[in-house]
């Protein structure tokens, strides 16, 4: 098969090879196509497609809290501690996974996260106990959440250097294409037939979609990126605990990560309380989606030419807006104004740490780092569900848990200006 010379990128594709080991996707796709991709696009592609599911589902979730309310009768705070439970597995595990990326890879991992995510949404759909719905979500949807950025992020960190920034952003564009789809999908299929249904649809769906984004991740040393001769350079993994650096993203990640959870969680029905058809809720969820790839794409290509420090500034500002914009509104127009600007911060923030991390530490144990940062953040992702649903259970407003993530925002930017400027030295930076 000829080669193809790409100048514009200074790469060249080669007779390409199969991408998996046991699958050739070229009797997919064709051999005259994938000819003309960079693998390592593929791996942008697998990336993009586990993001768009995993995320995506996360967001519609919310939108089976009436349902739940309905059929059994649960609070607001049974409903967001499964899902706070699924984030302290998905934490817990994190740094593991990424261990297991950085060793064998991310296929394997992936395909198996896949699987028990699927089984774990069509599973929610038969669920008539409490102790069922915790179940689920620590044991299927929790650890399929240990990999979903730690194992996606990390693999594209190792294959892109000069552009590692941006194309964090393009994955993350993923996500945020299942924040804008998946809940309008959930939505239609909770209306069109029932919620049962509609969970049992998702999960097979989910299954199927990231079964095959995972064939797409092929092992970074094996992949023929042009970045590979970089990934041996950085911090071990036992010296990364003597810098301060390190544990200041540890807590910066806390501060923001309670927004993150507890945003797309309860913002839905919130909008329900105040008047909100479920369809219109749906779309306040799609609006944060849409100006999130704003905020990724942005954050990402901002990253690459001012470094991270600057970037997490630049994320912090609109995050705290958008948490004080939700303090004072009561009309539900008003809410799509807050929710698009929260969408900035909240794509900027889930794209930024990872080159951070790779910008601070280097490649040669990023997965186990990343993952290290994420398990610390996991406390915030955890408990800021938990505490909103609760405060609403108490009171019937959400106002003081918004003032909380303002207040945690606040204390997050704080660290993010005492970050070095460039990367520190491991004793004590």
């Amino acid at each position: 098969m000829p080669s193809d010379r790409c100048t514009g990128d200074r790469y060249t594709v080669h007779a390409f090879a199969p991408v998996l080991s046991n699958l050739d996707i070229r009797h997919v796709y064709g051999s005259s196509v994938i000819a003309r991709l960079d693998r390592r696009y593929l791996i942008v592609l697998g990336a993009c497609l586990t993001q768009f599911t995993v995320v995506g589902l996360l967001f519609s979730y919310g939108l089976f809290f009436k349902s739940f309310e309905l059929e059994y009768g649960w609070s607001r705070t049974l409903l967001s501690s499964c899902l706070s439970l699924a984030f302290l597995v998905g934490g817990i595990l994190s740094s593991f996974g990424g261990y297991l990326s950085d060793r064998y890879g991310p296929r394997l991992i992936l395909a198996g996260a896949g699987a028990l995510c699927g089984v774990g949404y069509a599973l929610l759909s038969q669920v008539t106990q409490p102790w069922q719905l915790f179940a689920v979500f620590g044991l299927f949807i929790g650890v399929a959440m240990a990999t979903n950025d730690v194992v996606t992020l990390s693999t594209i960190a190792r294959q892109f250097e000069r552009r590692r920034g941006i194309m964090t952003g393009v994955v993350k564009v993923g996500t945020a294409a299942g924040q804008i789809s998946l809940p309008l999908v959930a939505a239609f299929l909770i209306a069109l037939y029932d919620w049962r249904l509609a969970l049992l649809s998702l999960g097979i769906g989910a299954a199927a979609v990231l079964l095959f984004a995972a064939l797409l991740m092929k092992s970074p040393s094996a992949s023929g990126g042009t970045d590979d001769k970089t990934e041996a350079a950085g911090v071990r993994l036992r010296d990364v605990r003597r810098s301060r650096t390190f544990w200041m993203l540890c807590a910066i990640q806390f501060t923001f990560i309670s927004s993150l959870t507890t945003i797309p969680l309860h913002i839905a029905v919130h909008g329900m309380d105040l008047g909100m058809s479920p369809a219109l809720a749906a779309m306040l969820l799609s609006v944060i989606g849409a100006t999130s790839v704003v905020g990724r794409l942005s954050v990402g290509a901002l990253i690459d030419r001012i470094g991270g420090r600057r970037a997490l500034i630049f994320c912090f500002l609109p995050l705290t807006a958008s948490l004080l914009m939700f303090l004072a509104i009561s009309a539900p127009w008003l809410l799509f104004a807050s929710v698009a600007v929260y969408g900035f911060g909240h794509g900027g923030l889930f794209t930024v740490m990872s080159p951070t991390v790779a910008e601070y530490f280097g490649l040669k144990a990023h997965g186990a780092i990343f993952g290290g940062v994420l398990f610390f953040g996991t406390i915030g992702a955890a408990s800021g569900p938990i505490m909103a649903g609760s405060i609403f259970d108490l009171t019937d407003s959400y106002a003081p848990a918004f003032a909380v993530l303002a207040a945690l925002a606040t204390l997050g930017l704080t660290l993010v200006l005492r970050l070095p400027a460039s990367r520190p030295t491991v004793d004590g930076d």
